[in-house]
């Protein structure tokens, strides 16, 4: 199968162009910006027999009908961050339409299987708080009634800028329709972390998305004058929760591909001349095994008991949020690796720290499997983001080896 890596890029730069501005991309969800970038999208696609709709949860479907109605989904989202990259999910959505022109060009506009490509609405989550939102529709494990009343910055409600885009959130289950004959989903994005380019190796192949664990950890201690305390009858909740903190490190550091992270710290009565009675913190924890994901948890708990009985503290905890891991399937995961052994030469497997649509997918039920390319520096949702034009190259001729294994795959 052809494809044009050069025209891929070509279009992102494009598109960056149609909808960035000096600090970033703009494509926030729901946002006029968001609109101007998929009505652009629509113009690429004048010159292809396809038919295009929008879900009920505003996913745009792109259907390129094969002999077969098994359907090969390809895709990923054009929706950014404010003041993003130029290839955050957008990359996934182009590289899926070189792909499309591919299998029309091939196959004179019948290829064997049917390929759909999918634009998911509201991946980022960055405007309302909710995460793979359109996707999540698609999987049946939508959070409707937690999410209508969700406000931006400027009070307006999530259901109210869906509707102000013709989708209403009450209609979010009729999404699971598109479902039906779905065979396969493939997604190429961006690594968003350092470990291609430090490996010095431009794509890897993911083996699934991470499980999470988040929870609010609460040290009580005792306020006290800073002055008049001695320092050991002092009852300090954050030197607890230092403790704590760095203890997850170490929690971590025994497993190869596991994150911990401390990433918010609040103390009250917070100034400087009292001991601190109360240290509120929030911690994450990923990978990619359950067992190891339990285990963390379990370990981390204990420690921040201990802590807390040394510094003459309680500790409670409360779970803000968790996912199981979501590992994707073992026939795709080869496939990627013999089209990125094909195109590139060395393949590295490697999980997903951040969620992605991929993951909503394959907790449908369909067989799912993310191809990385190299991000410099490991930045994204940064207008610093960016990976290497060769680089690009390669992952658009690879990703299409994959979709053609794929397609082998689904029609026999």
């Amino acid at each position: 199968m052809t494809v044009d890596p050069k025209r891929t890029i070509g279009e992102l730069k494009e598109l960056r162009a149609l909808t960035a501005d000096e600090n970033g991309a703009q494509r926030l969800a729901w946002s006029d910006t968001w609109l101007k970038a998929r009505d652009w999208f629509l113009s690429k696609l004048a010159d292809l027999p396809v038919e295009v709709h929008s879900d009920a949860a505003g996913n745009r479907w792109v259907t390129l009908r094969g002999e077969s109605e098994k359907a090969l989904l390809i895709g990923s989202h054009l929706d950014s961050v404010p003041n993003g990259g130029w290839l955050d999910g957008c990359l996934g959505v182009m590289t899926a339409l070189e792909v499309l022109r591919g299998f029309h060009a091939k196959y004179a506009g019948r290829p064997p299987v049917t390929i759909r490509l999918v634009d998911w609405a509201d991946e980022e989550g960055a405007r309302f708080g909710r995460s793979l939102l359109g996707s999540s529709a698609f999987a049946g494990t939508h959070s409707i009634e937690a999410d209508r009343s969700r406000m931006d910055r400027d009070g307006v409600r999530l259901e109210d800028a869906l509707r102000r885009c013709g989708v209403e959130i009450d209609r979010f289950p009729e999404s699971q329709a598109e479902r039906k004959n779905a065979a396969a989903y493939l997604e190429l994005h961006i690594e968003q972390g350092p470990v291609l380019e430090g490996l010095g190796l431009p794509l890897g192949v993911v083996l699934g998305t991470k499980g999470v664990e988040r929870h609010a950890v609460t040290f009580h201690g005792q306020e006290a004058h800073s002055g008049s305390t001695p320092m050991k009858v002092r009852r300090d909740a954050l030197a607890a929760a230092a403790k704590l903190a760095l203890e997850i490190r170490a929690i971590a550091g025994k497993h190869p591909d596991a994150v911990c992270t401390m990433g918010s710290v609040k103390t009250f009565p917070g100034i400087v001349t009292a001991v601190v009675g109360r240290c509120e913190t929030t911690l994450d924890q990923r990978d990619l095994d359950a067992g190891v994901l339990a285990g963390m948890y379990a370990e981390a708990r204990e420690a921040s008991e201990r802590f807390a009985a040394e510094e003459g503290c309680t500790v409670e905890w409360s779970r803000i949020w968790s996912i199981e891991p979501v590992p994707f399937a073992p026939p795709l995961i080869e496939f990627c690796s013999e089209a990125i052994q094909e195109t590139a030469g060395v393949v590295h497997r490697l999980p997903s720290g951040p969620l992605h649509d991929a993951a909503e997918v394959c907790r449908a039920g369909v067989p799912t499997v993310m191809m990385f390319v190299q991000s410099l520096r490991g930045i994204s949702h940064n207008r610093i983001e960016d990976t290497k034009e060769e680089h690009l190259e390669l992952a658009v001729a690879a990703f299409a080896r994959l979709a053609e294994k794929t397609a082998q795959w689904i029609g026999r």
